[in-house]
């Protein structure tokens, strides 16, 4: 299964709309640099999909790529279908899928903005495991989940 990256997004603040950048560079244990986000933990990315963003500006919600704080926002992928597990090259990265939603907390900053957020359903979360650059247009390929090392 293959999609594109549509955007590559950062804020410097946690539960705030990210900007897109354009491209950016993930590092291992980490995530993408330059984002309050990453860290050494199991939700160094965030993945959502335009499709998912399309839902809530069907619903009249003048939302866009980063939006919904996601990193990455890809086309043509159901990203939350993907089991935990699942590997993607993002860019010439190598990611693990590690979360399917989440909890929102406390009616973050997005969900005050927008009326609603689609993260804790549709976003998708995963950890750094080889590095590279990402770059709106990329192609990000789904590989077969890989069993626990």
């Amino acid at each position: 299964m293959r999609g594109e990256v549509i955007a590559v997004c950062v804020s410097e603040r946690k539960g705030v709309a990210k900007e897109n950048v354009g491209q950016a560079t993930l590092r291992p244990d980490w995530g993408l640099e330059g984002d309050a986000h990453a860290g050494p933990w199991h939700r160094q990315v965030s993945l959502l999909a335009w499709e998912s963003i399309a839902k809530m500006r069907a619903r009249g919600l003048d939302v866009q790529a980063g939006s919904f704080a996601e990193n990455i926002t890809t086309r043509g992928l159901e990203l939350y279908t993907l089991p935990v597990g699942t590997r993607m090259q993002l860019g010439t990265a190598l990611v693990e899928v590690t979360q399917i939603g989440k909890l929102c907390h406390a009616k973050c900053a997005v969900f005050r903005a927008v009326g609603d957020c689609v993260m804790p359903r549709e976003g998708i979360f995963a950890r750094v495991l080889e590095p590279g650059e990402v770059v709106g247009g990329d192609v990000v390929e789904v590989l077969l989940p890989h069993p626990l090392e």
